[in-house]
């Protein structure tokens, strides 16, 4: 998740507005939670790609002025997620192939740094137990045929093995693409076959992680990934995105 920036929001500060901190404070924290509540939506395909959504029901939706609800929409706009349309609202940026590859590309070389500075320093037993969990989770959501659940605990497998890199601001760049990344697999999920090697790539992953293995633990994530990239072509005119 990015890094909240609540007291860098594009909000001009009057010296009246200062000198009713309590007031100031209640808007700057009502945008900062109408940006997550709106960015959640938008990533979870809640909001799909190309919807518009009028500002007043926006508004009444998350119980707050029209005020706050701004400074959050012009924090997504900067996020590339949503086009402001004035005096109407706000419209869910599609996603193009460009974007998916793009993404896609930049994601796995990431998370292959990533397995690789894992599996050279050797994980605490207690990181090592987070990461065999998500893995039970995803063969779980599996076994019941549950992709909604299958996609977050993936999902946080990803996110896993990103916030265990030491480098805090690679964690912190890689994890808002993982975000963007969500959001088309979420729109993906629905088409694909049953994801059996996802799992057993991941749970490979991790084995080399364990042991010590850098090597093995990129290649297998580089295999993985680069599968995943040739599904996902092939997907992408299922979930309404043509090949440019």
């Amino acid at each position: 998740m990015p890094v909240k920036e609540i007291f860098l929001l594009p909000y001009s500060a009057t010296v009246e507005q200062l000198a009713e901190p309590s007031s100031f404070m209640k808007k700057l924290l009502q945008a900062d939670k109408a940006y997550e509540i709106l960015r959640e939506r938008v990533i979870s395909a809640h909001y799909p790609p190309g919807v518009t959504v009028p500002e007043p029901e926006l508004a009444e939706d998350l119980g707050m002025s029209r005020t706050p609800l701004r400074e959050a929409l012009v924090r997504l706009e900067h996020d590339g997620l949503v086009e402001l349309i004035p005096r109407r609202g706000m419209r869910v940026k599609a996603l193009s192939a460009r974007d998916i590859s793009e993404i896609s590309e930049l994601l796995a070389c990431l998370e292959c740094e990533a397995a690789e500075k894992l599996a050279s320093r050797k994980l605490k037993p207690e990181e090592l137990g987070r990461l065999d969990a998500a893995i039970a989770a995803m063969d779980e959501a599996l076994e019941a045929d549950d992709m909604a659940k299958w996609s977050q605990a993936d999902f946080q497998f990803h996110r896993l093995l990103i916030e265990l890199h030491t480098n805090r601001h690679l964690v912190e760049v890689a994890l808002g693409y993982l975000e963007k990344a969500h959001r088309f697999r979420l729109l993906a999920a629905p088409f694909r076959a049953r994801p059996v090697y996802s799992n057993v790539n991941h749970a490979a992953v991790v084995e080399a992680i364990r042991r010590g293995d850098p090597q093995s633990a990129v290649d297998i994530h580089r295999a993985h990934k680069r599968r995943w990239t040739r599904e996902l072509n092939d997907l992408m005119p299922k979930f309404g995105v043509e090949h440019g």
